[in-house]
């Protein structure tokens, strides 16, 4: 699963990274937690030009009557995204970038759940898979919500947690955009674990397990 991830690369990268015209408006965050505001990147029209806008992470499915908040969908299991409910219409026609600098997973150590901060090696910043969709709720304006899709574990998560979120190769970005293109089991290909060699993974202090807290001691080793 991606329960906690950081986004702390400045936004010229980020602009670089996922094709952007003009820079996105972010600040660092170190404790990203599901239900709150993030950055997503979709394409705005059929013409594939791309757009940064802001999206509640946990979809909440057009069809809801409810905003979902007991259990909010911040994670789509990557296996099930083209037949489960609440995913499928998404997956074929919105998809979305979600940028991120690191995520958080824990490992289980008796009693107590050890947090890791894993990113890429060369500390470049990435970009998950995700998922968006826009809920209409009565008489006020549009909520635009995202999911981030999971699957099974690399070499190097696999020791710490069962699941890790999809980080896409940028030369899939277009293709994972564009939202004329439907064809599931290629979109299924794209989903696989990122490669463990590009990967680091390093243990980090307990302040990450608190959501209210967001300060760059969430990152820092121990």
């Amino acid at each position: 699963m991606c329960g906690r991830f950081l986004l702390t690369t400045p936004a010229e990268a980020i602009a670089a990274l996922l094709g952007l015209e003009s820079l996105p408006e972010i600040e660092a965050r170190y404790n990203i937690a599901p239900t709150q505001p993030i950055g997503i990147v979709r394409a705005r029209s059929l013409a594939q030009d791309r757009e940064w806008v802001s999206a509640r992470w946990g979809l909440v499915p057009r069809w809801s009557r409810e905003p979902l908040t007991r259990k909010p969908l911040f994670n789509a299991r990557s296996e099930g995204v083209a037949e489960k409910a609440a995913f499928r219409d998404s997956f074929k026609h919105r998809r979305c970038l979600i940028p991120a600098s690191g995520f958080y997973e824990w490992k289980a150590e008796g009693r107590n759940r050890q947090p890791f901060l894993v990113g890429l090696r060369d500390g470049a910043p990435f970009a998950f898979a995700g998922l968006w969709d826009r809920w209409q709720p009565p008489g006020q304006p549009p909520i635009d919500s995202c999911a981030i899709l999971t699957t099974a574990p690399n070499g190097l998560v696999q020791p710490i947690h069962d699941r890790m979120p999809v980080i896409l190769d940028p030369a899939h970005f277009g293709l994972w955009l564009d939202p004329t293109f439907a064809d599931t089991s290629t979109l299924q290909e794209l989903l696989g674990p990122y490669p463990a060699a590009l990967m680091t993974a390093d243990p980090v202090g307990t302040h990450v397990n608190n959501a209210r807290f967001d300060g760059p001691e969430c990152a820092a080793p121990v």
